[in-house]
């Protein structure tokens, strides 16, 4: 097996060209990623999930007590 086809460590930390490095920025100015968003949080997420199912819960046992079957 050859290792021909990927980078040496040599080629791979040496900057961009700037042909390249205007093809990259231009990708990066258009499109999804032109938009600037809040970093992603966990937490938050599962906070929310926990509120929703809670509430739901609690919704589905008062329509139980509601109709008089629980």
């Amino acid at each position: 097996m050859s290792d021909a086809n990927q980078p040496s460590d040599e080629t791979a930390s040496q900057p961009l060209s700037q042909e390249d490095q205007s093809r990259v920025d231009g990708f990066l100015a258009r499109g999804v990623n032109s938009v600037e968003r809040r970093p992603f949080r966990p937490v938050f997420l599962i906070i929310v999930l926990i509120a929703v199912v809670t509430g739901f819960s609690l919704l589905s046992q008062g329509i139980a007590q509601w109709a008089g079957i629980y």
